[in-house]
């Protein structure tokens, strides 16, 4: 296989270069950052991705935009995602970006040679990845809707909660009011609350899911 290799980190940077020289793949370009990746998947056009979720310069998600910037301008193109740990909602970005050949990984699984190689070449031939952990985290999350919420989110909702409009929501937590409405907007796409629905209903829908889960914790 015909790679490009994007990590921050110069020494998992060099071992992976090594690792996938020495089982016969060829490194096309070794970076260490999110826009050297997409130029370099762009300009070698090698036959699979290897990127790291959190690059310079916030050590956010960095790695996972750059892979959806690749992924736009060649959908086809296999990417496989590393991550120092389990961050389900990039995993489910990534997933819900469709696109042929996708592989979500923690960088533990690395050490294991031969099943990285493995997942590799199975991105590579177009397949679908997911790390053991990750799978077990999303069906947490599909079991709880809340789960899917960010902390953000849920601030949001806990003021929505307390009979808060979005105007002393947006106060309680130094944003706009259009911040709020945007959060909420989200809130009721996460938790399925249907769309026809007028917006009153939909939050008293959101309040009473989030009541319920909390008198259960």
């Amino acid at each position: 296989m015909r790679v490009v290799v994007a990590d921050d980190s110069v020494l998992l940077r060099e071992g992976l270069v090594l690792v996938l020289a020495e089982a016969g793949h060829e490194v096309l370009a070794a970076v260490g950052d999110g826009p050297g990746f997409v130029e370099a998947m762009a300009t070698l056009r090698p036959d699979v991705g290897v990127v790291d979720v959190r690059m310079p310069p916030s050590h956010t998600d960095e790695g996972l935009r750059a892979a959806a910037e690749v992924r736009r301008a060649r959908p086809d193109v296999p990417v496989l995602v590393l991550s120092q740990y389990v961050e389900v909602a990039y995993a489910e970005d990534l997933l819900e970006a469709g696109g042929a050949g996708t592989g979500y990984l923690l960088k533990d699984r690395v050490a294991d040679v031969e099943d990285f190689l493995g997942a590799l070449g199975t991105v590579a031939a177009g397949g679908t990845v997911l790390d053991p952990e990750v799978v077990r985290r999303l069906m947490v999350r599909r079991r709880d809707p809340l789960q899917r919420l960010t902390e953000r989110e849920l601030e949001v909702l806990a003021l929505m909660a307390q009979g808060r409009s979005n105007a002393a929501v947006a106060q309680a937590l130094t944003v706009t009011p259009g911040a709020v409405e945007k959060h909420t907007q989200r809130i009721f796409a996460k938790l399925e609350l249907h769309p026809d629905d007028d917006a009153a209903h939909r939050r008293v829908q959101a309040v009473l899911r989030y009541l319920r889960a909390r008198s259960t914790d």
